[in-house]
């Protein structure tokens, strides 16, 4: 079985030149304030002077225990031993989360049985917050809050979404940083079940 890794950078549209005599407009203020977004979303993850965990394929994954948004507290990986988990940072803000986060439901719901489970990590939000944005996906599988940021901090993720692939043994697989095309995502998945 091949392993592997992808890190998908989500590079921002680039901006039309202005014409002669216009201005740039509300498209490129809109390109300024999403790149600000961003980089200041990846200011909020990594505290300064702190160091970025680099984990590796085949490497365990870090363990967590975390609450999800009926207070239930979820244990990777006593929780899920002998099936696939992804595990997905994500946060309301973030521009690719909620249309991803619908397009994973049906792979979800189709390959749970054979063994898949996803895990949505919201990070850095309060329940009320993530639990709002959650009533409007209509998603069934579980979502966990990250309220502090210190399992992102441990799974070193610097910018959302990021989508890490253990496999059945509880090791890390294949990290998607970015934006994730489903064609790739349920590609990924498949090989592992």
């Amino acid at each position: 079985m091949k392993r592997l890794t992808v890190n998908v950078q989500t590079s921002l549209p680039q901006a039309p030149s202005p014409r002669v005599g216009e201005g740039w407009g509300e498209g490129a203020k809109g390109i300024r304030l999403m790149f600000i977004s961003l980089l200041l979303a990846a200011l909020f993850l990594v505290a300064c002077g702190e160091e970025v965990p680099r984990l590796r394929n085949h490497e365990p994954a870090p363990a967590f225990a975390l609450p999800d948004l009926d207070g239930k507290i979820w244990n990777f990986p006593q929780d899920f031993q002998s099936q696939v988990v992804v595990v997905r940072f994500w946060a309301d803000w973030c521009p690719f989360c909620a249309p991803e986060m619908r397009d994973i439901e049906p792979i979800q719901q189709e390959l749970r049985d054979q063994g898949l489970r996803v895990l949505a990590v919201n990070v850095r939000q309060d329940r009320e917050t993530a639990a709002r944005f959650i009533a409007r996906l209509g998603i069934s599988y579980a979502v966990l809050l990250d309220e502090d940021g210190a399992l992102a901090r441990q799974y070193g993720v610097t910018g959302l979404p990021t989508t890490y692939f253990i496999d059945r043994s509880g090791r890390l697989h294949t990290r998607i940083l970015g934006e994730a095309p489903m064609q790739l995502f349920d590609k990924i998945v498949r090989e592992m079940l």
